[in-house]
């Protein structure tokens, strides 16, 4: 068979294995990295249907590339800063802290010198960023608190294999070339000559190419920048994915953000699904099985004590017990620079080559035992705790401050921005500002009862408050607190019951609606059509009902609940008497608030 025709069917064999594996591992809720390992391991080791999983993985790394790119265009330099004692103050504690753990077990093993152990400790420590990202997006979670913590960790492992690979040539009494100082200063070089090009050459380049108009030149632009920082990178010492990540970071605000990451997803995508096939096809079940004793025993010491340091750092630094779990089950496998590490580690005499290939296999191993883990942490974390995102209020300032993004609030949203106005909206729902960011919708996080948060998302400048919390105490607290701080600002309000309206209206709200009295109406028009009715009968009747109920309403706020009772009705009615209700059709329940409307008040 001929090379073309060779590259051809391997090819063949690695998008085929993804097609497979994707959807069934996904069925099965064990996610799309595990699939693509186990597609890797059976078209590799066990069918021999290819062989040359190394010169794959060296391809597929790109996959690695673009995600830390496309990450890189969502973390402005702003953000990257907030995050600053995560990557440099927990992220440094966690390699240390590890490394020198791992180190202590790997000596006292007697397997290997005191040199090796260093390499393998330190190497150990650090984890895999592709599997960790994949598995965060695959969940929804990247942008959660314990996610952005997770990042940041990783983030400061990518930076650490600059040094660790400083330390190889330092440990090697001088064999290697070149020298840790002079490696170090290249690498800093590189990346503030990376830093200049970004903000005054990139901009600009995309405003030339956008100018052409031809979607095809755009692409091109965004794979070779992208490809050309990471070779750069690569060249000063540094990795390929650290030199897309400054790349992204430094076009993240940057007005070709978005069509950037529309450009280079699809490649991402696929790249990164046969890097993870490539590490499966890597795997050496021949070294596995003749080391089998040890590596039963290793993998999991390994990823035992990296979770417990994980963990324990994680609550120093302030996280609550489910994040630190989360964060412990998430980072405990090897990583891919690990393999970097380990092969150089050989090359230079610190290890025999079957030592390292026994290290090679251990983290590939502890990588394919990931997405089982995060599974089985759910197991320990406590309570119904409210999973809280990073508070990011950056862009936030307009018109309209929507505080609570429910149902009732989507709708009224949909009506502001087909008018054309702007709308910040805050909630404290995680899960809702994932779905909304999934439709398009940009929902910040933040606690509407806090005055600074308040403040932080723009309410100074807002003309229009709208309040649409669906309970009734967070509604009157956050109430309370505008017309206390900022008496200026209009209040428009959703209530939930008509008591809540008479509440609103005393404490002279600009507007409130109760949340079910418009589609009520609506419905019961509806219904008097099917009976017969006309549909202007219909109407005529529904804003007779709109017409007495405000009268009425006007009159409870100034005289009292039990007012206007005989304004109920256009046609006499018995009226029954004050006792209390007995049955559950005396009241009218609305679901979402948990309250009631007496029906004798309605």
């Amino acid at each position: 068979m001929s090379e073309p025709n060779t590259v051809f069917t391997e090819t063949i064999l690695l998008l085929g294995g993804a097609v497979v594996s994707a959807p069934i591992f996904k069925w099965l809720r064990l996610g799309t990295v595990l699939g693509y390992l186990a597609a890797g391991v059976v078209i590799g080791p066990v069918f021999h249907g290819l062989t040359d999983g190394e010169q794959i993985l060296n391809v597929a790394e790109l996959g690695v590339v673009f995600l830390l790119f496309i990450i890189g265009l969502e973390l402005k330099p702003g953000r990257l800063w907030q995050m600053r004692k995560d990557i440099f103050g927990l992220g440094t504690a966690q390699v240390v802290v590890t490394g020198a753990l791992l180190t202590l077990i790997a000596w006292l093993s007697g397997i290997i010198d005191w040199r090796g152990s260093i390499i393998v400790g330190f190497g150990l420590a650090l984890s895999s960023t592709a599997f960790a990202m994949q598995i965060l997006n695959d969940s929804g979670e990247a942008n959660t608190s314990y996610g952005q913590r997770s990042f940041s960790m990783l983030l400061f492992q990518d930076l650490a294999i600059v040094p660790l690979l400083a330390l190889t040539n330092i440990l090697d009494g001088g064999k290697g070339h070149g020298t840790p100082v002079l490696d170090l200063a290249v690498a800093v070089g590189a990346i503030g000559a990376m830093i200049i090009m970004g903000r005054y050459l990139l901009t600009p380049l995309f405003q030339v190419i956008a100018r052409t108009g031809a979607r095809e030149v755009m692409i091109a632009a965004a794979l070779f920048v992208v490809m050309g920082s990471a070779s750069l990178m690569q060249l000063a010492g540094l990795s390929m994915a650290m030199g897309a990540f400054v790349a992204g970071v430094m076009l993240a605000e940057s007005s070709y953000r978005h069509e950037l990451e529309a450009d280079i997803e699809p490649f991402r995508g696929v790249l990164l699904a046969i890097f993870f096939i490539a590490v499966g096809l890597s795997l050496q079940l021949d070294v596995l099985w003749d080391n089998a004793l040890l590596i039963v025993v290793a993998v999991p010491v390994v990823m035992a004590v990296k979770a417990i340091v994980i963990y324990v750092l994680c609550r120093v630094a302030g996280s609550p017990h489910n994040d630190a779990v989360r964060i412990a089950f998430l980072l405990p496998q090897g990583g891919e620079f690990g393999f970097v590490l380990f092969s150089a580690a050989g090359m230079a005499g610190l290890m025999p080559s079957s030592t390292a290939s026994l290290l090679i296999a251990i983290v590939t191993l502890s990588m394919a035992l990931t997405p089982i883990g995060t599974m089985l942490s759910k197991r320990l974390l406590q309570g119904d705790e409210r999973e809280e995102l990073d508070e990011d209020f950056e862009g936030a300032g307009a018109d309209v401050l929507m505080v609570g993004f429910s149902r009732f609030g989507q709708i009224a949203a949909q009506i502001l921005l087909a008018g054309g106005r702007a709308v910040t909206v805050i909630d404290v729902s995680a899960d809702r500002i994932r779905q909304a960011s999934s439709f398009g919708f940009r929902i910040y996080f933040g606690d509407g009862t806090r005055k600074d948060v308040l403040r932080a998302a723009g309410i100074d400048r807002a003309k229009v408050v709208v309040v649409c919390t669906q309970k009734r105490e967070m509604t009157d607290k956050i109430v309370e607190l505008v017309q206390a701080d900022y008496p200026n600002a209009k209040l428009y309000v959703r209530s939930y019951d008509r008591i809540h309206s008479i509440s609103l209206r005393n404490r002279n709200v600009d507007y409130e609606l109760r949340e079910t009295l418009e589609s009520g109406l609506l419905f019961g028009r509806r219904t008097l059509e099917a009976l017969g009715v006309s549909e202007s009968d219909a109407y005529e009747i529904g804003e007779d009902i709109r017409r007495r109920d405000e009268q009425r309403l006007e009159l409870q706020v100034s005289e009292g609940l039990q007012a206007g009772r005989d304004m109920l009705y256009s046609q006499p009615v018995r009226p029954e008497p004050l006792v209390k209700p007995k049955r559950a059709m005396d009241f009218d329940v609305d679901p979402l608030a948990g309250t009631a409307d007496v029906a004798a008040d309605a």
